[in-house]
């Protein structure tokens, strides 16, 4: 007697080779999906991103590149300035841009424009030349918070420096200028006349102004001025 061998019912063959072909497709899902990395939702995917600058940057008719560079504390400050200077921003930390003021000044901007002085007030300096003299703007740091001062500086001696005169642990802003009254800033006769250095604190105003020299290179530190209070004396 011949025993009859078990076969396996024809819809179940079928069920499994649907099976199969549902995993397979699965997998082949995955690894279209996922060449090596997990897919995150949808809320957590990263934004994306080009090298397009950042909003609010803008140099005029070219694209912004970085001209200076510095740190305050652990604060990076960088000028950018269009390829003739003439149009600048300064970035502060990843994402706060302050466009120029001196910009409207015809200033002309290059490698040594920006200064930058840490201490209780962290101070920034950008200036440049312009027709007739320099132009500084002046950036303060207060509570973590930076700001534009909104009023320029301009020296008819060609230098603006910063430095802490007073020692109080905050730089002071000086200023180069003819001293020439009557004659009109830039003339002949005024490029003649003695120069001075008047020195301004950041929240007050001027503190006072040297003796005058003959050029501005006798000045202490010329072009970088060093001065001190015992240099200062009531402006003229």
């Amino acid at each position: 007697m011949r025993t009859q061998e078990a076969r396996t019912p024809r819809s179940v063959l079928l069920i499994a080779v649907l099976a199969a072909v549902v995993t397979v497709g699965v997998f082949a899902a995955v690894v279209l999906l996922r060449p090596g990395e997990p897919v995150p939702a949808d809320d957590d995917r990263p934004a994306v991103t080009d090298a397009a600058p950042a909003p609010g940057v803008d140099c005029g008719g070219s694209a912004c590149r970085e001209i200076g560079a510095m740190s305050v504390g652990s604060v990076p400050v960088v000028l950018l300035a269009d390829d003739a200077g003439k149009q600048g921003v300064v970035r502060i930390g990843t994402d706060t841009v302050f466009p120029l003021i001196v910009n409207d000044m015809g200033v002309t901007l290059a490698s040594d424009s920006l200064r930058c002085v840490d201490g209780a007030t962290p101070v920034c300096l950008v200036r440049g030349d312009v027709s007739g003299g320099s132009a500084g703007e002046l950036f303060v740091a207060r509570g973590g918070i930076w700001r534009d001062t909104g009023k320029p500086y301009f020296s008819d001696a060609g230098t603006i420096a910063l430095h802490d005169v007073t020692a109080d642990g905050i730089a002071d802003v000086i200023v180069v200028r003819h001293e020439c009254p009557g004659a009109q800033s830039g003339s002949a006769r005024c490029q003649a006349a003695p120069v001075l250095a008047e020195v301004y604190e950041v929240a007050r105003g001027t503190v006072g102004c040297t003796r005058r020299y003959t050029a501005p290179s006798e000045l202490k530190g010329w072009p970088e001025v060093r001065l001190t209070r015992a240099d200062l004396r009531p402006c003229p």
